[in-house]
């Protein structure tokens, strides 16, 4: 429900009468970020898998992690816009989706620490990613300001969806949905490999 209306949203915003003027690219750089972390699955997933995760682990991961994600992804932007070299992007993202999601799929209790330095490694890849595809006359600021809030709202719908860990059917499904997570990891994983 939130990625719909995310997604109307940003239609109804790119809209030549929704813009009235253009200024250097700032509309389209905001929209263009709204619309990246929603317009990769293998996003998708691993933004999803640290709301998941973080309702999981409770209070205070659950918002430590999905605050320190959009922190840690913007300087991963930064990296990635000034062209700093990363390798293995891919492999990284798709990683992500595959360890987040087993996780959340076997209910991994880590330290603090340990999950926020998991989820920041991650963040970096991710970020860089968005960062590196910035598209043309778009405006950075406003690209960034766009993917970190795309992925905010990723995150959310994951804590949203980690709500139904209070019903023991819940932890179950919970369960069952970090390992869909970790396949689709995998599945993009194979493709980042071949």
């Amino acid at each position: 429900m939130i990625l719909r209306t995310l997604f109307i949203l940003a239609l109804a915003a790119n809209s030549s009468v929704a813009w009235g003027h253009s200024e250097g690219g700032q509309a389209s750089g905001l929209i263009a970020g709204l619309l990246h972390p929603i317009g990769g699955m293998d996003h998708v997933l691993a933004m999803v898998a640290v709301g998941l995760w973080g309702a999981q682990l409770g209070n205070p991961a659950l918002w430590m992690l999905p605050v320190a994600f959009p922190l840690v992804m913007a300087f991963g932007g930064f990296l990635g816009l000034i062209g700093v070299p990363l390798p293995g992007i891919e492999i990284g993202i798709a990683l992500s989706g595959v360890l987040l999601g087993l996780a959340v799929a076997t209910k991994l209790q880590p330290p603090l620490w340990v999950a926020l330095l998991l989820v920041a490694v991650f963040a970096i890849f991710h970020g860089h990613a968005h960062g590196t595809e910035l598209p043309e006359g778009a405006s950075g600021l406003t690209y960034s300001l766009g993917f970190v809030i795309a992925t905010g709202m990723l995150h959310a719908s994951g804590i949203s969806i980690g709500l139904v860990q209070r019903w023991q059917q819940g932890k179950l499904a919970l369960r069952w949905i970090g390992g869909l997570i970790s396949l689709g990891g995998a599945y993009f994983l194979f493709g980042a490999l071949s």
